[in-house]
């Protein structure tokens, strides 16, 4: 179980409300983009995610899909559904994506998935695939490392690109996906949420940077004291306070 969480019904109201708030935040639209919450069974390492190509808005709690962590390696490669879970409806395309992060991440436990428009147009760009967003802000120190990185472009719902996010999201809460969007990763639904909003937000500084020129950057030493200082300040580097 999420410890934020004391029923099930309760977790699949917040990852409903969540998914709605994605849309009115301005970092998706329309029934792009995908929730997840880690969700134990009986004892089984499991997830809830919601469905494939369902509108928001008219998403319910029955909608949502639980699907177990525990697949053993191979059982659904090549698979466009996997072949365990629990709910009328199929999960969403990138089930595999949310599956594979929390098999990688016990700090995991929340995943936001979304197409934000800034992050997304920066993810369409050479540059940003070689080198990800640079420590043009202190900020980016949210992401967890110097800088926001790019995944490298996979076909959606696959295991490349499954491979390719946990790669880039190595050691960081949240990256980039080439042609495609971000993803966010924290203990808490809430503050997964709350991270790609601050990912699209640096996103959209960096590119408004861009207009005007080359932006300068911080070195490694600077970045060191900035997560420094977030550790002291930000017990939860994606939790609400900003030093």
């Amino acid at each position: 179980m999420n410890a934020s969480w004391r029923s099930e019904d309760a977790a699949r109201v917040a990852i409903v409300e969540a998914a709605r708030r994605m849309n009115a935040l301005g970092i998706n639209t329309g029934r792009s983009g995908n929730v997840s919450m880690r969700w134990y069974r009986g004892g089984a390492d499991g997830l809830l995610v919601t469905p494939s190509a369902l509108a928001y808005e008219t998403m319910t709690i029955d909608d949502l899909v639980w699907l177990p962590v525990d697949a053993p390696p191979g059982e659904d490669e090549g698979a466009e559904q996997p072949l365990r879970f629990d709910g009328s409806r199929q999960p969403s395309s990138e089930w595999r994506l949310h599956r594979d992060l929390y098999v990688a991440r016990d700090d995991a436990g929340a995943i936001v998935h979304v197409h934000p428009p800034f992050a997304t147009t920066l993810a369409c760009l050479p540059r940003i695939h070689v080198a990800g967003i640079p420590a043009f802000h202190y900020m980016i120190a949210v992401a967890g490392g110097d800088d926001i990185r790019c995944a490298p472009y996979a076909t959606f719902g696959t295991a490349a690109l499954s491979a390719a996010a946990r790669a880039a999201l190595d050691g960081r809460r949240a990256c980039l996906l080439a042609q495609h969007g971000l993803v966010a990763l924290a203990g808490t639904l809430e503050a997964a949420l709350e991270l790609a909003v601050e990912v699209e937000s640096l996103a959209r500084i960096y590119w408004q940077t861009l207009q005007v020129g080359e932006p300068a950057l911080l070195d490694a030493t600077a970045m060191a004291r900035v997560h420094a200082r977030f550790a002291r300040y930000r017990p939860d580097p994606a939790g609400p306070e900003d030093p």
